[in-house]
């Protein structure tokens, strides 16, 4: 992201979906929306693909399956064979449980990290937060952001154009 950002408060979710709409008509396409609730249609219509998050977290199970069952075959029969009670070096089933565990670890540990790091938690200062009247998306208003790179004239044209309550100017 580069430039600033403008963003426009709406007083009825119909108008941030018409809004978006507009935006993205005029040729603006990094869009994001800030609503007290989720609105029915703003993650279509602002143009938001999937995460990836699922497939993150079912590599991260496979690798964690490998590395458990690995680690006890490895040590069951290279590292360490015992001959107990005439059983196999290579008793499988035992294998089951900590495979499982660290399948179900990884996968929740990759996921945490994808989930923070894709939802931007990292970023210690979020310049929206800034804005005068954005403590009001969580109340009454819902928000536009739009992200311009160079003159924001046509920008803040467009959005004067569709009526907003409020339009504040947010460096990013």
């Amino acid at each position: 992201m580069s430039g600033h950002h403008l963003l426009a408060g709406f007083a009825e979710p119909e108008k941030l979906i018409a809004a978006i709409e507009k935006a993205r008509e005029a040729g603006f396409y990094d869009l994001e929306a800030y609503s007290p609730f989720a609105i029915e249609g703003v993650a279509e219509a602002i143009g938001h693909r999937p995460t990836r998050i699922r497939l993150v977290m079912a590599v991260a199970g496979a690798i964690g399956a490998a590395c458990g069952f690995g680690l006890q075959a490895w040590s069951a029969i290279i590292a360490y064979p015992i001959n107990s009670g005439g059983r196999p070096l290579f008793s499988w089933p035992a294998f089951m449980l900590v495979t499982f565990e660290l399948t179900i670890l990884f996968a929740v540990v990759a996921g945490f990290v994808a989930f923070i790091l894709r939802s931007g938690l990292t970023q210690l200062h979020q310049p929206l937060f800034a804005a005068p009247n954005f403590h009001r998306a969580s109340h009454d208003l819902f928000f536009l952001r739009v992200t311009v790179d160079g003159d924001a004239n046509a920008a803040r044209d467009l959005l004067q154009g569709l009526s907003p309550i409020v339009i504040d100017e947010v460096p990013a």
